[in-house]
Protein backbone atom coordinates (compact mmCIF):
# COMPACT_ATOMS: atom_id res chain seq x y z
CA UNK A 1 0.00 0.00 0.00
CA UNK A 2 2.99 2.36 0.41
CA UNK A 3 4.06 2.67 -2.60
CA UNK A 4 0.27 2.91 -4.01
CA UNK A 5 -0.29 5.93 -1.67
CA UNK A 6 3.52 7.54 -2.79
CA UNK A 7 2.36 7.41 -6.20
CA UNK A 8 -1.04 8.66 -5.27
CA UNK A 9 0.40 11.77 -3.41
CA UNK A 10 3.12 12.08 -6.47
CA UNK A 11 -0.02 12.87 -9.28
CA UNK A 12 -1.99 15.26 -6.51
CA UNK A 13 1.01 17.34 -6.42
CA UNK A 14 1.05 17.57 -10.34
CA UNK A 15 -2.21 18.41 -10.59
CA UNK A 16 -2.12 21.01 -7.58
CA UNK A 17 0.94 22.62 -9.05
CA UNK A 18 -0.89 23.16 -12.55
CA UNK A 19 0.88 19.97 -14.46
CA UNK A 20 4.05 21.63 -14.39
CA UNK A 21 6.88 20.34 -12.29
CA UNK A 22 10.39 21.53 -12.15
CA UNK A 23 13.32 18.59 -13.39
CA UNK A 24 14.23 16.02 -10.86
CA UNK A 25 17.36 15.61 -12.55
CA UNK A 26 20.15 16.36 -10.65
CA UNK A 27 22.38 19.46 -11.77
CA UNK A 28 25.47 19.28 -13.29
CA UNK A 29 28.30 19.65 -11.39
CA UNK A 30 29.32 23.18 -10.05
CA UNK A 31 25.30 24.37 -10.83
CA UNK A 32 23.24 24.86 -7.80
CA UNK A 33 19.29 25.93 -7.39
CA UNK A 34 18.41 29.16 -5.10
CA UNK A 35 16.31 31.34 -4.27
CA UNK A 36 17.27 34.78 -4.58
CA UNK A 37 14.32 37.44 -3.74
CA UNK A 38 11.61 34.94 -4.30
CA UNK A 39 12.83 33.83 -7.80
CA UNK A 40 13.65 30.51 -8.73
CA UNK A 41 17.30 30.61 -9.42
CA UNK A 42 19.78 27.89 -11.36
CA UNK A 43 23.52 29.47 -10.78
CA UNK A 44 25.86 27.67 -12.56
CA UNK A 45 28.65 30.00 -12.66
CA UNK A 46 32.46 29.12 -13.34
CA UNK A 47 31.56 25.01 -13.86
CA UNK A 48 33.61 24.25 -16.81
CA UNK A 49 30.84 24.28 -18.59
CA UNK A 50 31.39 23.95 -23.05
CA UNK A 51 27.80 23.15 -23.73
CA UNK A 52 24.14 24.76 -22.21
CA UNK A 53 23.36 22.30 -19.37
CA UNK A 54 20.40 20.01 -18.98
CA UNK A 55 18.50 19.52 -15.57
CA UNK A 56 17.45 23.10 -15.71
CA UNK A 57 14.34 23.31 -13.55
CA UNK A 58 11.42 24.65 -15.66
CA UNK A 59 10.64 27.11 -12.75
CA UNK A 60 13.62 28.84 -13.70
CA UNK A 61 13.14 32.90 -12.97
CA UNK A 62 17.46 33.80 -13.41
CA UNK A 63 19.53 31.15 -15.24
CA UNK A 64 23.29 32.31 -14.84
CA UNK A 65 25.36 30.63 -17.03
CA UNK A 66 28.45 33.45 -16.65
CA UNK A 67 32.35 32.79 -16.89
CA UNK A 68 32.23 29.08 -18.65
CA UNK A 69 33.52 27.83 -21.69
CA UNK A 70 30.06 28.33 -23.53
CA UNK A 71 31.25 28.95 -27.48
CA UNK A 72 27.58 29.10 -29.30
CA UNK A 73 23.52 28.49 -28.47
CA UNK A 74 21.92 26.27 -30.47
CA UNK A 75 18.13 26.97 -31.13
CA UNK A 76 15.80 26.15 -29.07
CA UNK A 77 18.58 26.35 -25.83
CA UNK A 78 15.86 27.77 -23.78
CA UNK A 79 12.79 26.77 -24.80
CA UNK A 80 11.85 24.64 -21.71
CA UNK A 81 12.03 27.25 -19.72
CA UNK A 82 8.60 29.03 -19.88
CA UNK A 83 9.25 31.56 -17.20
CA UNK A 84 12.70 33.05 -18.20
CA UNK A 85 13.21 36.11 -17.12
CA UNK A 86 16.94 36.67 -16.45
CA UNK A 87 19.24 34.73 -18.51
CA UNK A 88 23.66 35.71 -17.92
CA UNK A 89 25.72 34.38 -20.39
CA UNK A 90 28.68 36.49 -20.00
CA UNK A 91 32.48 35.78 -19.76
CA UNK A 92 32.08 32.88 -21.95
CA UNK A 93 33.52 32.34 -25.33
CA UNK A 94 30.58 32.88 -27.97
CA UNK A 95 31.44 33.25 -31.27
CA UNK A 96 27.66 32.02 -32.53
CA UNK A 97 24.73 32.72 -31.93
CA UNK A 98 21.48 30.92 -33.22
CA UNK A 99 18.84 32.70 -35.07
CA UNK A 100 16.36 30.77 -32.94
CA UNK A 101 18.80 30.71 -29.83
CA UNK A 102 16.54 32.54 -27.75
CA UNK A 103 12.64 30.82 -29.35
CA UNK A 104 10.42 30.43 -26.87
CA UNK A 105 11.17 33.59 -24.43
CA UNK A 106 9.71 36.50 -25.84
CA UNK A 107 6.79 36.53 -23.36
CA UNK A 108 9.44 36.46 -20.52
CA UNK A 109 12.57 37.18 -20.95
CA UNK A 110 13.41 41.14 -19.51
CA UNK A 111 17.29 40.65 -19.16
CA UNK A 112 19.89 39.19 -21.48
CA UNK A 113 23.53 39.43 -20.65
CA UNK A 114 26.16 38.84 -23.87
CA UNK A 115 28.77 40.79 -22.80
CA UNK A 116 32.52 39.94 -22.35
CA UNK A 117 32.54 37.13 -25.08
CA UNK A 118 33.74 36.68 -29.08
CA UNK A 119 30.94 37.83 -30.89
CA UNK A 120 31.56 40.00 -33.88
CA UNK A 121 27.99 39.87 -35.36
CA UNK A 122 24.34 38.07 -34.14
CA UNK A 123 21.65 37.75 -36.53
CA UNK A 124 18.66 40.02 -35.73
CA UNK A 125 16.13 36.60 -35.98
CA UNK A 126 17.24 35.58 -32.76
CA UNK A 127 15.63 39.28 -30.98
CA UNK A 128 12.56 39.63 -32.88
CA UNK A 129 9.75 39.43 -30.29
CA UNK A 130 12.19 40.00 -27.42
CA UNK A 131 11.06 43.21 -25.42
CA UNK A 132 14.62 42.92 -23.81
CA UNK A 133 17.51 44.58 -22.06
CA UNK A 134 20.59 43.53 -23.42
CA UNK A 135 24.40 43.99 -22.38
CA UNK A 136 26.41 43.91 -25.70
CA UNK A 137 29.45 45.01 -24.23
CA UNK A 138 33.08 43.72 -24.56
CA UNK A 139 32.66 41.83 -27.96
CA UNK A 140 34.98 42.36 -30.96
CA UNK A 141 31.73 43.63 -32.77
CA UNK A 142 32.26 43.50 -37.01
CA UNK A 143 30.56 46.98 -36.79
CA UNK A 144 28.10 46.20 -39.73
CA UNK A 145 24.20 46.71 -40.37
CA UNK A 146 23.06 43.32 -38.38
CA UNK A 147 24.14 45.02 -34.95
CA UNK A 148 23.27 48.12 -36.29
CA UNK A 149 19.24 46.21 -36.86
CA UNK A 150 19.76 44.69 -33.66
CA UNK A 151 20.11 47.71 -31.43
CA UNK A 152 16.89 49.27 -33.41
CA UNK A 153 15.11 45.98 -32.23
CA UNK A 154 16.70 46.09 -28.11
CA UNK A 155 17.53 48.36 -25.36
CA UNK A 156 20.90 48.69 -24.12
CA UNK A 157 21.73 48.00 -20.38
CA UNK A 158 22.78 51.43 -18.97
CA UNK A 159 26.30 52.46 -18.99
CA UNK A 160 27.03 49.61 -21.57
CA UNK A 161 27.01 51.21 -24.69
CA UNK A 162 30.00 52.78 -24.51
CA UNK A 163 31.51 49.24 -24.28
CA UNK A 164 30.55 48.30 -27.61
CA UNK A 165 33.71 49.10 -29.90
CA UNK A 166 34.13 47.75 -33.19
CA UNK A 167 37.22 44.68 -33.28
CA UNK A 168 39.53 43.47 -35.71
CA UNK A 169 37.46 42.11 -37.83
CA UNK A 170 35.41 46.00 -39.12
CA UNK A 171 36.51 47.96 -41.59
CA UNK A 172 39.87 49.17 -40.71
CA UNK A 173 39.10 52.62 -40.70
CA UNK A 174 36.43 51.77 -37.76
CA UNK A 175 38.32 49.52 -35.73
CA UNK A 176 38.75 50.60 -32.11
CA UNK A 177 35.64 53.17 -32.60
CA UNK A 178 32.68 53.21 -30.20
CA UNK A 179 29.85 51.52 -32.00
CA UNK A 180 27.02 54.15 -30.90
CA UNK A 181 28.76 57.26 -31.76
CA UNK A 182 29.71 55.12 -35.54
CA UNK A 183 25.97 54.83 -36.56
CA UNK A 184 24.76 57.64 -35.52
CA UNK A 185 26.88 59.25 -37.66
CA UNK A 186 26.62 56.95 -40.96
CA UNK A 187 23.85 54.19 -41.92
CA UNK A 188 25.76 51.03 -42.05
CA UNK A 189 23.05 49.28 -44.17
CA UNK A 190 23.58 51.22 -47.34
CA UNK A 191 24.63 47.71 -48.72
CA UNK A 192 24.63 44.18 -48.41
CA UNK A 193 21.67 42.94 -45.98
CA UNK A 194 18.87 45.34 -44.95
CA UNK A 195 20.27 47.91 -47.52
CA UNK A 196 19.39 46.40 -50.22
CA UNK A 197 15.86 47.39 -50.29
CA UNK A 198 17.02 50.84 -49.19
CA UNK A 199 19.31 50.77 -52.63
CA UNK A 200 16.38 49.58 -54.72
CA UNK A 201 14.14 52.28 -53.74
CA UNK A 202 16.56 54.61 -54.46
CA UNK A 203 17.29 53.01 -57.69
CA UNK A 204 13.35 52.91 -58.43
CA UNK A 205 13.41 56.30 -57.52
CA UNK A 206 15.98 57.51 -59.99
CA UNK A 207 14.40 55.27 -62.45
CA UNK A 208 11.58 57.33 -62.53
CA UNK A 209 12.59 60.74 -62.05
CA UNK A 210 14.42 59.99 -65.39
CA UNK A 211 11.21 58.90 -67.26
CA UNK A 212 9.72 62.62 -66.02
CA UNK A 213 12.57 63.68 -67.59
CA UNK A 214 12.15 62.47 -70.88
CA UNK A 215 8.37 62.67 -71.13
CA UNK A 216 8.43 66.34 -69.98
CA UNK A 217 11.02 66.63 -72.52
CA UNK A 218 9.09 65.42 -75.23
CA UNK A 219 6.28 66.93 -74.21
CA UNK A 220 7.62 70.32 -74.52
CA UNK A 221 9.50 69.47 -77.65
CA UNK A 222 6.16 68.05 -79.21
CA UNK A 223 4.70 71.45 -78.34
CA UNK A 224 7.29 73.59 -79.95
CA UNK A 225 7.02 71.52 -82.78
CA UNK A 226 3.54 72.24 -83.29
CA UNK A 227 3.12 76.07 -82.14
CA UNK A 228 2.58 77.14 -86.13
CA UNK A 229 -0.31 74.72 -86.62
CA UNK A 230 -2.30 75.98 -83.55
CA UNK A 231 -2.24 79.32 -84.76
CA UNK A 232 -3.36 78.48 -88.09
CA UNK A 233 -6.48 76.04 -87.46
CA UNK A 234 -7.63 76.38 -90.90
CA UNK A 235 -4.77 75.10 -92.49
CA UNK A 236 -5.86 71.30 -92.60
CA UNK A 237 -9.68 72.16 -93.67
CA UNK A 238 -10.65 70.01 -96.41
CA UNK A 239 -12.49 72.69 -98.11
CA UNK A 240 -10.60 75.56 -98.36
CA UNK A 241 -7.03 75.19 -98.93
CA UNK A 242 -5.67 78.57 -97.60
CA UNK A 243 -2.05 79.02 -96.47
CA UNK A 244 -1.10 81.37 -93.80
CA UNK A 245 0.78 83.65 -96.13
CA UNK A 246 -2.04 84.11 -98.46
CA UNK A 247 -4.67 85.13 -95.18
CA UNK A 248 -2.02 87.35 -93.96
CA UNK A 249 -1.79 88.89 -97.64
CA UNK A 250 -5.63 88.80 -98.01
CA UNK A 251 -5.82 91.09 -94.35
CA UNK A 252 -3.35 93.63 -95.32
CA UNK A 253 -4.95 93.96 -98.80
CA UNK A 254 -8.84 94.69 -96.86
Amino acid sequence: MLPLAGQLLFFLLVIGTGNTLPSLRAPPRGCYVAEEAGDRTFRCSQAGLSAVPTGIPNDTRKLYLDANRLASVPAGAFEHLPVLEELDLSHNILAHLSGAAFQGLAGTLRHLDLSANQLASVPLEAFVGLQIQVNLSANPWSCDCALQEVLRQVRLAPGTGTGIVCGPGARPDLVGQEFLTLAGEEELCGVGRGGVRRSTDVALLVIMGGWLVLVGTYLAYYMWQNRDETRCPLKHAPMRQVRCEDSSTLSTMV
